[in-house]
């Protein structure tokens, strides 16, 4: 494992938001959502690609709190800018499990 210096991890802005929208993602080569998430008023709507359908539905997607990188340049995935990489921890099968604040906060808040 890599070590980083403290200014290493400051670099990097984990904020929570709430996801607004969920869609499939026909064009993504494995299994994905398009998301919708709400960082509040500083840093608005961003958009974000997640491969967790196996884990989660749409529909209880939508209101949860999530954690997300907001600082990465947007990535193309195929015909979809994601803005922000939604965090989550990786399973030895590969899925993914979100990494949600374990208690409501406002959007938009900053990981320390």
């Amino acid at each position: 494992m890599a070590t980083i210096t403290w200014q290493d991890f400051e670099k990097v802005e984990l904020r929570a938001g709430t996801i607004i929208e969920v869609s499939d993602f026909p064009k993504a080569r494995k299994p994905a959502y398009k998301l919708l998430i709400d960082f509040g008023l500083g840093i608005g709507v961003k958009r974000s690609s997640a491969q967790i359908t196996k884990l989660y539905t749409k529909e209880e997607l939508v209101g949860k709190q999530v954690i997300c990188v907001t600082n990465f340049p947007p990535r193309q995935i195929a015909d979809f800018m994601s803005e922000v990489l939604t965090t989550g921890f990786i399973l030895e099968d590969g899925e993914v499990v979100l990494s949600e604040p374990q208690k409501k906060v406002p959007n938009g808040s900053l990981l320390a």
